[in-house]
């Protein structure tokens, strides 16, 4: 199976790829399908009202992670790639003032988000634990479409039919062939062996059967961009960030008495950790808030791999434009091979599958740059992710803060070490990254759901509790 790195990188707004991007994602399909011919009607019916239901992991923490103010805004036309965060209140606030939603392209159609968009947490969809209904009725409420979709991690939205594909054939790509075909790990240094490519050649020539390579070039410095441009953004903001728990911000204060120390060369033996949480803290500062950032390979871990590239930028002489294009090629190709062997989603297999998944990218991308061999990138991969194994997704009040914005924080760190100790090693190890994947794949499935996002369990219960 194919994953571009622009599948896996997606640019789109906080607080969650799953329930925030994936759900505006399926809401836009929906209205897709409205105007298409391919589904049957009776003759003269047209579609006056719409509604949405969500269900499993969606409506459990679907408020706390926006996953109402997601499907709204998705009714109403937006897409996660060029919503603006600053304008979402005010869109939000006159659909719920008018009961209607004008999506461009459609006439409008009644849709009142108290009672036109449920949380049904009784009735789960059995294709995933985030699944969503949406429906399309006349002016009699009589019900002339539904269509159900499945947000599985990263952003990615599938219907049951692609989903039901995706289970038995384990590929929904579509394209031509590439090159170099990888799934696992083992297949990825065998043709890195064969061809004498690193593993982020490998992918770059994958990626240019479907875009030329100034495409290709122009894509991966916009990714790093957005990456960059949250990091900033993080970093000069503060205030208690929203949803009721009432956490403040920290990575603007403890940025500023890092600054402090530089000036006044205070030494300080931790200071590429502190530097890494602080970066990794600001992107999911701003995601709990809302803000832009790029799924890495999720909106919950979207801020360990940006934090390692701008360490990677920040402490050796010499990082430069290729090397962040190659750092991402890499996590890449490590992040293709989980999302196809295991799970991204932290409704599916806990944290370990989104902070882990994002470790061990981010591990495998600066050991890559750090001038590892193929066989020491996977080393680092398997490293970082082997030890977020069995880690769960607990999310006090459903809300992308507590424990997630510094369990970023520790996925970079332990990203770095991961990667420091594979590039001292001679990429000979005892625990293939294939099954540390697999590994994580069955711990996820055995996982209780009350510690898969779903806030019934964890940190989600014993803090509020105490």
């Amino acid at each position: 199976m194919f994953l571009s790195v622009f599948d896996l990188f997606k640019i789109g707004i906080g607080p969650s790829s799953s329930h925030t991007m994936g759900p505006m994602t399926a809401a836009a399909r929906f209205l897709a399908e409205i105007l298409s011919d391919d589904w049957p009607r009776p003759s003269g019916a047209k579609v006056d009202r719409v509604a949405a239901s969500l269900h499993g992991s969606l409506a459990y923490t679907g408020v706390g992670h926006g996953t109402d103010r997601a499907v709204i805004l998705g009714l109403a036309g937006q897409i996660p790639t060029t919503v603006d965060p600053d304008l979402s209140d005010a869109i939000i606030e006159k659909i719920t003032a008018e009961k209607r939603v004008a999506p461009p392209g459609h006439p409008s159609y009644r849709f009142d988000p108290a009672s036109d968009l449920v949380l049904d947490k009784k009735t789960p969809l059995l294709g995933h634990a985030n699944g969503m209904a949406f429906y399309a009725y006349d002016a009699n409420d009589r019900l002339l479409l539904k269509r159900i979709y499945y947000s599985i991690g990263g952003g990615f939205v599938v219907s049951e039919e692609e989903l039901q594909r995706l289970k038995s054939r384990g590929d929904t790509s579509t394209g031509p062939k590439v090159p170099y075909p990888f799934k696992n790990a083992v297949e990825m240094l065998a043709m890195a062996g064969k061809s004498g490519l690193s593993i982020a050649e490998m992918k770059r020539v994958n990626e240019e059967t479907r875009q030329s390579r100034d495409e290709l070039d122009s894509g991966l410095d916009a990714i790093w961009g957005a990456m960059k441009n949250c990091i900033e953004r993080g970093l000069s903001q503060d205030g208690i960030m929203p949803g009721g728990l009432k956490v403040r911000r920290r990575a603007r204060q403890l940025h500023d008495k890092l600054q402090e120390e530089w000036r006044q060369n205070r030494p300080n033996p931790l200071l590429a950790n502190d530097w890494l949480s602080i970066y990794a803290m600001a992107v999911n500062e701003e995601n709990a808030a809302g803000g832009r950032v790029v799924t890495a390979p999720t909106n919950g871990a979207a801020g360990t791999l940006p934090a390692v590239l701008r360490y990677w930028l920040h402490f050796h002489p010499e990082a430069d434009q290729a090397s962040i294009r190659d750092f991402l090629l890499t996590a890449a190709a490590v992040g293709g091979i989980i999302k196809t062997n295991a799970s991204i989603s932290g409704a599916e297999v806990g944290c370990q599958g989104e902070v882990g998944s994002a470790s061990a990218m981010a591990a495998a991308g600066l050991c890559a740059v750090m001038g590892g061999t193929p066989e020491q990138v996977e080393n680092a991969a398997e490293i970082a992710l082997e030890h977020h194994l069995g880690m769960t997704c607990d999310p006090v009040g459903g809300l992308v803060q507590v424990p997630c914005i510094e369990r970023n924080a520790l996925g970079a760190v332990k990203a770095v070490t991961a990667a420091s100790l594979a590039i001292k090693g001679d990429g000979t190890h005892f625990v293939p990254l294939d099954a540390a994947i697999e590994t994580m794949r069955q711990t996820g499935m055995d996982m209780n759901e009350r510690y898969k996002e779903t806030s019934l369990g964890g940190l989600a219960v014993n803090v509020v509790e105490c």
